[in-house]
């Protein structure tokens, strides 16, 4: 059963040239996709695809231009005021650098019993409480408690924003690079830790990242952005081992192999990734795409069936028989 439906949401933000020219810039264009109750859901592409945007369309936190997301059947979209409040209580975030989402002037004792105090109005003993069962969850020593942020290490800060996004008990997360800003050995630690919530809270995830080797560990399924476009979605093994679409492809041929004796042909991406102002025609990602051709230039692709993915490419077929020979 589908916890999160997005139809065709874009997000379109006005910007300046110069001083007189305006313009108009579409981070978000056109997605459409569902996220199943219980489920880790992927989404991946190079930095300034859209990622981030979508995530925060999802969560009302940006207003979309124009498209409906329906979180357990209720139209956000439609929402105002205190039933879009009353909402936010069932979606948190957590965000890419831990250290910048905490509030510098309040300990973590503050930090975490924050939105209880404001959404549940417990009392401070309540409240507290409530803190420690939290800290103990993301393996936090009570010691923390009176501690600020600069005081932590990155990796508590992170376990410190996992604690305030799960106080009030959101069954829906969205996860915004949440290991990026991290040590390796950290990271696994983190993203461990989030297995073991989602295993033990029953929690949806959003899991937004540029590294494709930690998305197949953690997702079930996962979608490829370009340029405010999704060009490939499908299960996370189908798309990372057999995906067709060009951009997927030479996403996949990035991920080094830790292993010295097997070779991986690469895929280079020529060119500059276009300006998101003006997008070039047809499949935006024609400009720097070894297959393309004219109807990419004169057509836009859409989402359509091509083996065990949805892809938006005009020759996947022909490029998947390239593949396989």
């Amino acid at each position: 059963m589908s916890l999160i439906r997005v139809e065709d949401l874009t997000k379109v933000f006005p910007t300046r040239v110069g001083l007189l020219r305006k313009g108009l810039i579409r981070a978000v264009d056109g997605v459409s996709l569902e996220i199943d109750s219980g489920e880790t859901f992927g989404l991946v592409g190079e930095s300034g695809s859209g990622k981030t945007t979508l995530g925060r369309c999802i969560l009302c936190l940006l207003t979309p231009t124009s498209g409906r997301v329906w979180f357990d059947g209720v139209d956000l979209t439609g929402l105002d005021g205190r039933d879009l409040r009353r909402m936010r209580l069932r979606m948190q975030i957590v965000f890419q650098n831990p250290l910048a989402s905490l509030n510098p002037r309040m300990n973590v004792r503050s930090i975490v019993s924050e939105p209880v105090r404001v959404h549940w109005g417990l009392d401070p003993s309540e409240a507290d409480r409530r803190v420690r069962k939290l800290l103990g969850m993301v393996g936090l020593h009570e010691e923390v408690l009176g501690q600020y942020p600069h005081e932590l290490s990155g990796g508590q800060c992170q376990r410190v924003a996992i604690a305030r996004a799960l106080a009030v008990e959101p069954k829906f997360l969205v996860l915004d690079e949440p290991t990026s800003s991290l040590d390796v050995s950290v990271q696994a630690q983190i993203v461990n830790l989030l297995k073991q919530l989602q295993r033990d809270l029953g929690l949806t995830y959003l899991f937004i990242t540029h590294d494709l080797s930690l998305i197949s560990y953690l997702a079930d399924r996962v979608a490829v952005m370009y340029m405010g476009k999704v060009v490939e979605i499908g299960g996370v093994l189908d798309v990372l081992e057999r995906g067709v679409h060009p951009y997927t492809r030479a996403l996949r041929s990035a991920v080094p192999v830790p292993d010295p004796t097997v070779g991986r042909r690469r895929i280079p991406i020529r060119g500059e990734i276009p300006s998101a102002m003006n997008p070039p025609s047809g499949c935006r990602f024609r400009t720097r795409c070894p297959w393309a051709q004219d109807r990419c230039a004169a057509e836009e692709p859409v989402l359509r069936g091509v083996q065990v993915t949805q892809v938006a490419c005009h020759f996947a077929e022909s490029i998947a028989e390239e593949v396989v020979a």
